[in-house]
């Protein structure tokens, strides 16, 4: 399983005034105080000190924004994934809001200074429950009401440090819950917490105990009843855990004896202390009762190198570890105790130790002049340096020059990846392919932030269709890389085409094509004439003269390249003629035979009006509508046998001109 360091921080949206002053100083409240979390677990905080401590670089353009009100939280991912959380507030009507900080070798603190390890955010000025989900839609929210509450899941990059801040912009103590849910990110270790190490100091009367993965410091009694020393020569009366007076959090701890313990061997056991439990890790798990580790005390002997520490990707420093506590004294601040060989050369231009209040440190970081670009096994070896001395630990003893230790590095890995779209009628195929190259043997693959993928070359069915987004990250387990690309995938092919509601005999109609859809379409006509066409832009065609207006149905068939077909059919009237008429009489007697007056076929008509008068030249009848016939009525009464006025004007959709025609019509009864 690939390991994944993750520090988190969550962020209130607050532009930033002069009205706090006061500095964050509760634990927790800083990032280098983080609260370590399982992912687990559902963190819960009663209330939230009112404080302040600077501004946060933010990709919210023109907003000043603080860390108003904060805590901070810290956590180890062990798999590459999407990470979704929940923020819940203990009032709903209080708006906290969170930014993502990756903070991997770099000083917690840089999160005030570096904008670059900048992940996500959501800075959203609505209030309620917040978070990231796959509701989301971008991973940077900036501060406005309005402004969707959740942003999309960001993806966790193993092997990296993250801090997660949850910021409090409304001025009241009320709290919080933060879940995590949602994602596909591993953040709970499941290793069993146990010892790593023991080991006497130079008296023998202190013990020194490593373990293997964080404890909590508040489940550490400090009279040192949670542990037994076997032979039992002399009393455990205290312990202490190192780093917990500035944090939650420790990996080591120091055993006070009642006395000093002389050369020989000895076991340190665990138990269930005076506080009523064992040892805690930071995901609650217990150390069992009966787990023990032996310790050696030997008389005062020289200490070697005892390990390297994880050598990144294009290393440009080392961490040497010790098993007995270094003498800072006695480190040369330009690297000259030590020397590294192998395929190329490396060049040491500095060293350094972590040292603590007695001037001790169990570490020496080497800078070197260039980063480690290829890849194959080096040897680090002790000499003298320019000091006049190798290393010498806390008891006083001078390691021999030539102690050394080998460590290997990788090659730099891509994450370019190709696609290959296979195009269907329903849905499509993407064949996505990754070379593998320099021995990558992670991937984790992100379609659309919606469907992921663990295996090197995956297959995706897409029904959906539009611009698909994808996103890769590699690894060889020291080296990783992040690749994105887009395809559009192209809608269904669907035919579709515009044609005249009517067509008059001898003019030409035209018909659009407007299918979707491409992938070198080829089109079918059949004008229901006679005529046929493969042209995506048909010519006109011409209807001949009939008797009677009749229906007449035309076909466009689309076929794409890969063998998908639509069809569309559309029907036109076709006009027997289009000569507008009026009767010269009319007999509105009910026998289905000249029952009606109006014009006749006026398809071309536009801005039509016909109107008919009596003899008295009265107005009986009007319409704009030349389907709307007068049926020799007045307000329901008929009229009179005899001759009557009819008038008639429109505009010719063909030529624009205005027509104007005036004539009579005999009413026969």
């Amino acid at each position: 399983m690939i390991k994944v360091k993750i520090t988190i921080i969550i962020l209130t949206c607050f532009v930033s005034t002069n009205g706090f002053t006061q500095p964050c100083g509760t634990l927790g409240q800083t990032p280098g105080s983080a609260f370590p979390l399982c992912g687990n677990q559902i963190f819960r905080k009663a209330s939230v000190p009112i404080c302040d401590n600077g501004v946060i670089p933010t990709p919210c353009p023109r907003i000043t924004l603080t860390d108003k009100n904060p805590y901070w939280y810290k956590f180890t991912c062990f798999s590459g994934g999407t990470l979704g959380f929940l923020i819940t507030p203990n009032n709903l009507f209080d708006d906290y809001d969170w930014q993502l900080f990756d903070v991997t070798n770099h000083n917690p603190n840089d999160v005030y200074t570096d904008p670059s390890l900048f992940v996500a955010c959501n800075w959203s000025g609505e209030r309620g429950i917040t978070g990231a989900s796959d509701s989301g839609t971008t991973l940077d929210l900036c501060a406005n009401v309005g402004v969707p509450i959740f942003s999309s899941m960001p993806t966790l990059r193993f092997d990296h440090d993250y801090l997660l801040e949850i910021t409090h912009f409304t001025n009241s103590q009320s709290g919080y819950s933060l879940e995590f849910t949602g994602g596909t990110a591993i953040i709970t270790d499941a290793k069993i917490p146990n010892f790593l190490s023991a080991r006497a100091s130079c008296d023998g009367s202190k013990i020194y105990i490593k373990f293997n993965k964080k404890i909590q410091c508040s489940s550490l009694s400090s009279d040192g009843s949670d542990f037994d020393l076997t032979p039992a020569i002399v009393p455990i009366i205290g312990a202490t855990g190192i780093g917990c007076n500035s944090g939650f959090d420790m990996d080591s701890a120091v055993i006070t004896l009642g006395g000093s313990l002389p050369p020989g061997n000895f076991a340190i056991q665990v138990k269930t202390g005076t506080d009523g439990n064992n040892i805690l890790d930071i995901c609650s798990v217990y150390i069992a009762s009966g787990q023990s580790i032996p310790l050696t005390v030997v008389p005062i002997a020289e200490t070697p190198i005892g390990s390297i520490g994880k050598v990144g990707c294009g290393p440009d420093s080392l961490v040497l570890f010790f098993k007995d506590p270094i003498r800072c004294s006695s480190i040369a601040a330009n690297g000259s105790d030590f020397t590294v060989t192998g395929p190329v050369a490396v060049n040491i231009i500095s060293a350094s130790g972590i040292c603590n209040s007695d001037g001790l440190t169990n570490s020496i970081k080497l800078k070197l002049g260039a980063p480690i670009q290829q890849a194959g096994t080096f040897t680090i070896q002790l000499k003298t340096g320019a000091d006049g001395n190798t290393i010498i630990n806390e008891c006083g003893k001078e390691t021999t020059p030539g102690s050394s230790f080998l460590f290997t590095t990788k090659d730099a890995v891509s994450a370019a990846f190709k696609s290959n779209i296979h195009y269907g009628c329903v849905s499509d195929t993407i064949f996505y392919t990754h070379d593998g190259n320099n021995g990558v043997n992670s991937w984790q693959w992100n379609f659309d932030n919606t469907i992921n993928s663990s295996i090197k070359d995956p297959i995706i069915i897409y029904a959906a269709f539009g611009q698909k987004q994808t996103t890769l990250i590699v690894s060889n387990g020291t080296c990783s890389d992040t690749a994105s690309n887009s395809v559009f995938l192209e809608e269904p092919i669907t035919a579709l085409f515009e044609s005249p509601s009517f067509i008059c005999p001898g003019d030409p109609a035209s018909f659009t094509d407007k299918s979707t859809g491409s992938l070198n379409n080829s089109w079918l006509w059949d004008f229901g004439n006679g005529n046929t066409s493969t042209l995506q832009n048909p010519p006109k065609q011409l209807y001949p003269l009939t008797s009677a207006v009749h229906d007449v149905l035309v076909h466009l068939i689309v076929t794409n390249s890969v063998g998908c077909i639509d069809t569309a059919t559309n029907t036109v009237k076709v006009a027997g003629n289009c000569y507008i008429g009026i009767p010269k009489a009319f007999t509105p007697n009910g026998d289905g035979l000249n029952d009606y007056l109006y014009p006749t076929n006026a398809y071309k008509a536009k801005d039509l009006l016909f109107a008919v008068y009596n003899r008295l030249g009265q107005k009986i009848f009007e319409t704009h509508d030349w389907s709307t016939k007068w049926d020799g009525t007045f307000k329901g009464t008929p009229q009179e046998a005899g001759t009557y006025v009819w008038l008639l004007t429109y505009t010719d959709a063909d030529t624009g001109e205005k027509i104007q025609r005036k004539g009579t019509t005999v009413l026969i009864r």
